[in-house]
């Protein structure tokens, strides 16, 4: 079974949350689902470092990458991912979309509204019972 390993960042400002929804995908259970920002870790890259590339190519911002929150090992059929995922924070909500097709910037209470892709679902169960 392949493993992928990857970055998320979980990016604040004031109190909200940076949600962004993936493209439609042949892969049913990831097409359009919501996420949090990141991407694969490239050969030679530190967690941050590739977050840092992540963040800038997916939305051409650079927020303030913090500590590890938690670390998810998720199975989906196909393939097993772990994601590191990071607090982040930063001084503006002003993003672009490169590779998302929407965002939404939500309070914790609100983000199960949300349709999430199943490994990002742990990092909002925490978000949301966590203070």
């Amino acid at each position: 079974m392949k493993k992928v390993e990857v970055v998320a960042a979980i990016i604040m400002h004031d109190n909200e949350i940076l949600c962004v929804q993936r493209a439609e995908n042949l892969l049913d259970y990831i097409s359009c689902k919501f996420e949090f920002p990141g991407g694969k870790i490239e050969n030679g890259e530190s967690k941050k470092e590739a977050l840092e590339r992540e963040l800038i190519e997916e939305l051409n911002i650079s927020p303030n990458i913090e500590n590890l929150y938690l670390t998810v090992v998720h199975q989906y059929p196909d393939f097993e991912l772990t994601m590191h995922s990071f607090l982040c924070t930063t001084s503006t909500k002003k993003i672009e979309l490169n590779e998302h097709i929407s965002s939404q910037w939500l309070k914790k209470e609100e983000l199960l509204k949300l349709d999430w892709a199943a490994a990002d679902l742990p990092i909002v169960s925490k978000l949301i019972t966590n203070d």
